[in-house]
């Protein structure tokens, strides 16, 4: 599609209100649009959706009441995922911790959702997914008939304290404690985008993943994801010697550094490496002009993960995903056929769970 097209006559003959889509990658207006909203994140960025496109062949497309030609006031970014194994849909957007309907009237936002509702059998979409953070879009949508259908808690820090008040507000033994013994032991760390640092990085990525008995993301997602970002994206890692132990990947938009993959070599924990790049990461989006650092989502069921960010961000927010119409969500594990693949993946090596995400992640997003 290379540009905007009404479909809301067709759907309501009569209605005084119309609707448009436009594809986001070709039309202007959202470029702009997206730069000058204030709750746009980087998931809404068009660097975002062709890294979707370019690895998963996902087609991302916005839905808005704007007619061609007029400037942008409201907009849900989808991508569309048409897989022969899970079914077709549109989701706002795969492999993205949120993801903000950027409507700041509820008479847009439930006019757009009800027209989603429309469009949805004529289409053969199984359901439409989105991942708003503010509570009063969560509302609005629950009065559509959209149902939650996973749940998961968003730590956010704020960057605008001095550093050393920023670094004083966390937990004394878990990350404190464990900075200064990184500085100890003499990590180094190396930054920026190289191919060099990619392989470490994946390798790492892998053996996480291993551990965790999950197949890890492609290669080539992460390949594009730097293509696409260019500067905005960062690789850390931490070296022992000159042993690579820990990374972490961030990428910035506006005034805000998003914490987005983190992987270790779990041997290595005692040094720790991790807080270390953390707060390595931390300090440096403040110095390039930061005001936010978000850690990403937490399933709720994640112990281990949500107890680290509470000592980073003790206060999370909540975020809900909600759907059209409800159907249970492959990442949260509602799914017996999703129970039944993590428990195989257990007794699979690394390099058999690599090739599984190359073959299985673009049907899951």
């Amino acid at each position: 599609m290379s540009g905007p097209t009404t479909i809301a006559d067709s759907l309501q003959p009569g209605s005084r209100s119309s609707w448009y889509q436009l594809d986001p990658l070709q039309d202007p207006r959202w470029a702009e649009f997206v730069d000058r909203h204030h709750r746009a994140s980087v998931f809404h960025t068009v660097a975002w959706l062709q890294a979707l496109r370019g690895a998963y062949g996902y087609e991302p497309v916005v839905f808005t009441t704007a007619p061609p030609g007029v400037e942008l006031k409201n907009g849900i970014v989808f991508c569309r995922i048409n897989s022969w194994l899970t079914g077709k849909r549109l989701v706002a957007l795969p492999f993205s911790d949120h993801c903000e309907p950027l409507c700041d009237s509820k008479s847009d936002l439930t006019q757009l959702i009800h027209h989603l509702q429309l469009l949805l059998p004529q289409q053969e979409w199984k359901f439409f997914e989105f991942r708003p953070i503010s509570v009063n879009l969560g509302q609005a949508a629950d009065g559509t008939g959209c149902l939650p259908v996973a749940k998961y808690f968003l730590h956010t820090l704020d960057l605008r304290p001095a550093l050393d008040d920023i670094f004083r507000s966390f937990d004394k033994g878990s990350v404190q404690r464990r900075i200064r013994r990184a500085e100890s032991a003499g990590l180094m760390e190396k930054c920026g985008r190289s191919e060099e640092l990619l392989s470490a990085f994946y390798a790492l990525f892998v053996i996480t993943r291993g551990r965790h008995h999950l197949p890890p993301s492609p290669y080539a997602w992460f390949r594009n994801l730097i293509d696409c970002q260019g500067k905005a994206l960062e690789i850390r890692i931490a070296y022992k010697d000159e042993t690579p132990v820990a990374a972490v990947l961030t990428l910035q938009f506006k005034d805000v550094v998003y914490y987005k993959y983190g992987c270790s070599d779990a041997s290595f924990n005692k040094w720790g490496a991790t807080p270390w790049l953390f707060w390595r990461a931390i300090a440096a989006a403040k110095s390039n002009g930061a005001s936010e650092f978000d850690f990403g989502r937490t399933q709720q069921d994640n112990a281990g993960l949500l107890a680290f960010k509470n000592h980073w961000v003790p206060e999370p927010k909540h975020l809900v995903y909600w759907r059209y119409p409800y159907s249970p969500s492959l990442e949260t594990g509602e799914d017996w056929k999703s129970k039944l693949a993590k428990s195989a993946f257990s007794f699979m090596p690394d390099r058999v769970l690599t090739i599984i995400g190359k073959l299985m992640y673009r049907h899951i997003g």
